[in-house]
């Protein structure tokens, strides 16, 4: 066995180990507090509401390890199983030239684990959201965004795999510079493309109404000295009565979007705050240095796969013998979350960084209670627990958990 195999193996573990480690704290942390509501929630969530947060995140994640095995089951079927080898001996087998024998064995491989993944897709939405009243969502709705989401898949995915695979075979020793460019080009033209063309092939987007809601986000907009292509109300309730609201796109393709569920669940007060918070992550720049730092990873991840490609024992040591770009490129793609896990409480420190940020503007612009009374209600309304594990959150959540995000606020009145 290759040296790289049994890291492989020891990361693969060690991965899994820790997840359903931290999995189970926070499911034991979380029904131990579930008899009492924390003491700076008492005046604002009711027992029954708490107990539901609770009884949801212990569903969802107890369900949540049964994906997590198969997706071990299912890399070690694909690597060391032989599985990539075989799906690419049967493609071969057509003789196409090389870019298109690429271009099938990663679509072949996307559309087997898609089909694979649909099974947990339906019980997460049809029966878990189902049985705690968050699901909107029909069986046709299902099917068509399915459809949809492959549609636009293939639209987008095939040019920038053909591109891609051509500068690993033909753009020489620096192909992985000019991949970089390619890559950044293509997620910038997306963000920019996103709210115009790409969300509404999902979701119908409807102007904010004439009136005091949007009065008083237009006056916060003012004030910040922000502008945007429009402030849209979203559908998001043909499928969930989940609540939010996000920023898209960027230069004058930018978006405000508020979920109708949003809408109905906080009052105008709370609108702003919350709008105010998401003018903080523009304001401190959030969002320009999240990119930045994404395109400097994949770059140094191209840097890596570059020199990774030209070893041998990169192939065979993960149950591949016949070498090509391609599955250089899904085998990297497979394994790299296998060693960069434990990064996660890395990206999730800077994460909390930027939100802690984001609140102290928003209780500047507004009124820290306003946010305070927003986020109350919007923890109730989704049902997210008050109580998580601590090292669970630190590993995960990329929000500050309810009762330190609370107390922080309180702390900038």
């Amino acid at each position: 066995m290759h040296n790289f195999t049994v890291l492989f193996l020891i990361m693969l573990s060690l991965s899994v180990i820790v997840r359903f480690w931290l999995n189970q704290r926070h499911i034991a942390h979380i029904q131990a507090n579930r008899a009492e509501v924390p003491n700076a929630f008492k005046d604002k969530i009711s027992l029954q509401d708490h107990q539901k947060a609770a009884d949801y995140t212990t569903t969802k994640n107890k369900f949540s390890r049964w994906p997590a095995l198969y997706d071990t089951a299912l890399l070690l079927v694909w690597t060391l199983g032989g599985g990539l080898a075989w799906l690419d001996t049967n493609i071969q087998g057509f003789g196409l030239n090389p870019m298109l024998t690429g271009i099938s064995v990663i679509l072949a491989l996307m559309l087997i684990s898609s089909v694979l993944d649909l099974p947990f897709s339906a019980y997460s939405t049809f029966v878990i959201e189902e049985k705690f009243g968050f699901n909107n969502t029909s069986v046709r709705t299902f099917i068509i965004d399915i459809f949809k989401g492959a549609a636009l898949s293939l639209l987008l995915g095939v040019p920038l795999i053909f591109v891609v695979l051509w500068l690993m075979d033909r753009a020489g020793e620096l192909w992985w510079i000019y991949t970089w460019l390619v890559w950044m080009g293509f997620n910038l033209l997306i963000a920019w493309a996103y709210p115009i063309w790409i969300a509404p092939i999902f979701n119908k987007f409807t102007p904010l109404e004439e009136g005091a809601t949007l009065t008083k986000i237009t006056n916060l907009l003012e004030r910040c000295g922000f502008s945007s292509n429009g402030i849209f109300v979203i559908d998001g309730s043909k499928r969930s009565s989940h609540g939010n609201a996000y920023f898209s796109g960027f230069g004058r393709n930018k978006r405000i979007v508020f979920y109708d569920t949003l809408l109905k669940t906080l009052d105008d007060d709370e609108l702003e705050a919350v709008l105010a918070h998401e003018l903080g992550h523009f304001k401190h720049k959030h969002i320009i240095k999240s990119i930045g730092l994404s395109f400097a990873i994949s770059l140094l991840g191209l840097a890596l796969l570059a020199w990774l490609m030209n070893q041998s024992w990169f192939f065979t040591a993960l149950g591949v013998q016949n070498t090509s770009t391609y599955m250089a490129l899904i085998l990297f793609s497979m394994v790299l979350p296998v060693f960069t896990f434990l990064m996660h409480p890395v990206m999730t420190m800077l994460s909390r960084k930027n939100e802690f940020e984001a609140d102290a503007f928003a209780a500047k612009q507004s009124d820290a209670n306003n946010l305070i009374r927003a986020l109350v209600n919007l923890y109730k309304e989704n049902a997210n627990t008050l109580t998580p594990d601590p090292l669970h959150s630190a590993f995960y959540d990329s929000h500050p958990p309810a009762p330190v995000r609370i107390a922080h606020l309180t702390n900038q009145e």
